[in-house]
């Protein structure tokens, strides 16, 4: 009998899925956790809260405070559920912990106290930061760039681990995000570690649940083309996966959205580079054979899930000091609307001559396909938009430089051209990002349990 992580079912593990990335709706929590309390089987809700650039956001926050770094609205994602978590035996798993895992952990037992509830036990995973261990590797690889981070992507093992050491909570920084599901399914079914088809199929099913509602039909809705009803009361998903490996994907009932076979296709082809080898740390996996099959009213079966050996080699997100953002906005509007805009887009170049290409953006008219200079392909002449916010941006290693690009958006007030208006202009440091590979036995990943 595989070895469970909560005592009732062994052939069947639910997972909810309450955010898809830092800055979620904080509300879906709810309905997820009735849904799983409804379920009346072993349960776990992820949190998927870490992207790349969320990364790097975590690690300046903790440069600046190195209390801080992890997710910052922990408080109102865990305050709403926390209690009835604990007291239902729902695990919760999360990559909220972001570049402080520890910071994370001892924030949720603080809480945890606040609210009168028991001591839960939280477990940290740890092993993704080698910026000390491989700072040799880095200052060779980028000579030229003062690494600030240095995260690999571990897999799902150490979330099982301290799941079967009987973790209420475990709190990741940078894992792989389908391994927030694949933990506590390797955790609760006992599947071996070289078992490549379940360990693919639970990847899979992390893979769905990932992105929290984009499963649901928020990604996929495209009114009259694909239409989902419901979007502002859109539920999250809930899967029900079983111990061959096949998952149902279904959502709380009540809840708008829809999951169909459509948009569960859509979200397992997302950021899928080969549908054959989808590279993850614990499994490649396959899908070019698996089966999506509607098998109830907002639920979609996927089974046919192959997977092949692990990688060699992990990724490894390497940030890097990489100098100022400078922004600045106004606009204009009536007669001559973008012309004026346009002009004053000029007045900046000129000005700013020397200081690197500006970024141009003509809101209302031009931004997402528009170069650098404000123009498509399709539209290289002016036009007659009579309401239009223009965008500049400037990036520079030196901040007294880059300052200059606010100075000069507000200057455009009085200096032309005319009828300017709503200046609005910001300054923040940024964060290169490289993306590396380091062999397996390089990382060391493993958990610890945090006390206080």
């Amino acid at each position: 009998m595989p070895q469970s992580i909560a005592t009732g079912r062994t052939d069947v593990l639910y997972v909810g899925s309450a955010a898809g990335f830092s800055g979620d709706r904080t509300d879906a929590t709810g309905p997820v956790v009735d849904a799983l309390i409804k379920a009346a089987g072993p349960a776990v809700l992820i949190f998927e809260t870490l992207a790349e650039r969320t990364l790097a956001l975590a690690q300046l926050a903790r440069r600046q405070d190195s209390s801080a770094g992890y997710e910052p609205l922990l408080d109102d994602l865990l305050n709403p559920i926390l209690a009835r978590c604990l007291e239902h035996g729902i695990r919760i798993v999360s990559n909220f912990g972001a570049a402080n895992p520890q910071g994370a952990a001892r924030h949720i037992l603080a809480m945890a106290t606040r609210l009168g509830l028991r001591k839960p036990r939280v477990a940290v995973v740890l092993g993704d930061d080698l910026l000390a261990d491989e700072e040799s590797l880095w200052r060779a690889r980028l000579p030229d760039r003062h690494v600030v981070s240095a995260n690999a992507y571990l897999g799902a093992e150490s979330i099982a681990d301290a799941l079967r050491e009987g973790a209420d909570i475990v709190v990741c920084g940078r894992v792989a995000d389908p391994s927030l599901v694949l933990g506590p399914a390797l955790a609760h079914f006992g599947w071996p570690m070289d078992d490549w088809d379940r360990l693919a199929a639970g990847t899979m099913a992390g893979h769905l649940l990932e992105c929290g509602a984009q499963v649901s039909g928020g990604y996929y809705a495209d009114p009259g083309f694909k239409d989902v009803p419901g979007l502002a009361n859109i539920g999250f998903p809930v899967a029900e996966i079983h111990a061959d490996g096949r998952c149902i994907i279904g959502k709380p009932p009540g809840t708008g959205g829809r999951i169909d076979t459509h948009s569960v296709k859509e979200q397992l082809l997302y950021e899928i580079h080969d549908p054959e080898a989808y590279l993850t740390p614990d499994v490649v996996a396959d899908i070019g054979s698996a089966t999506v099959t509607q098998v109830g009213p907002d639920r979609v079966c996927l089974t046919g899930v192959r997977g092949h050996a692990r990688p060699a080699e992990l990724k490894v997100n390497i940030c890097y000091e990489n100098g100022w953002l400078a922004e600045g906005e106004i606009s204009y509007a009536g007669a001559r609307a973008e012309a004026r805009a346009r002009l004053a887009a000029d007045i900046l170049r000129e000005r700013l001559t020397g200081l690197g290409p500006l970024r141009v953006d003509l809101i209302g008219v031009l931004s997402v396909f528009a170069d650098d200079g404000g123009r498509s392909y399709s539209q290289r002449e002016p036009g007659h938009a009579r309401d239009v916010r223009l965008r500049v941006a400037l990036s520079h290693q030196n901040r007294a430089q880059a300052e200059r690009l606010a100075r000069e958006v507000t200057a455009l007030y009085t200096c032309g051209p005319a009828g300017g208006g709503g200046v609005r202009t910001s300054l923040r440091a940024r964060l290169g990002l490289e993306s590396e590979t380091v062999p397996r036995n390089r990382v060391h990943m493993r958990h610890a349990f945090i006390e206080d």
